[in-house]
């Protein structure tokens, strides 16, 4: 049976597929820059996607929130390591982020259940 997850990377692909075919040079462009703002620089990809973890707990975005946790499981962070991030942005976004916290907790419960 598919997961929440599962219906998650479906929809993204289909979609960022979809927008991608608009053929717009800005999107494209935006597009882009979101891709090579994760390489290896000065800060490693991996470290990246753990900011990006953070500022996604911030900002509120589950989809984002989605999106990091399956690049920084994939990048081999731990659990112990998520959860300190996953802090760093209770206590820069306050109790508010506490809902996206829970959507990040059944996530990483998901992914490491895909795991094995």
């Amino acid at each position: 049976m598919p997961t929440k997850l599962d219906e998650f990377r479906a929809y993204r692909q289909r979609m960022n597929d979809r927008i991608l075919e608009i053929d717009h040079l800005g999107i494209k462009r935006f597009f882009n820059l979101d891709t090579a703002a994760y390489k290896d620089a000065a800060l490693d990809g991996k470290t990246k996607e753990l900011l990006g973890l953070v500022a996604s707990a911030v900002l509120r975005c589950n989809d984002c929130i989605d999106y990091h946790l399956i690049q920084c499981v994939d990048a081999g962070w731990t659990d112990a390591e998520l959860y300190e991030a996953l802090n760093v942005a209770l206590i820069v976004g306050g109790s508010i982020v506490i809902p996206h916290m829970r959507h990040a907790v059944e996530t990483i419960d998901t992914l490491r259940a895909e795991q094995g």
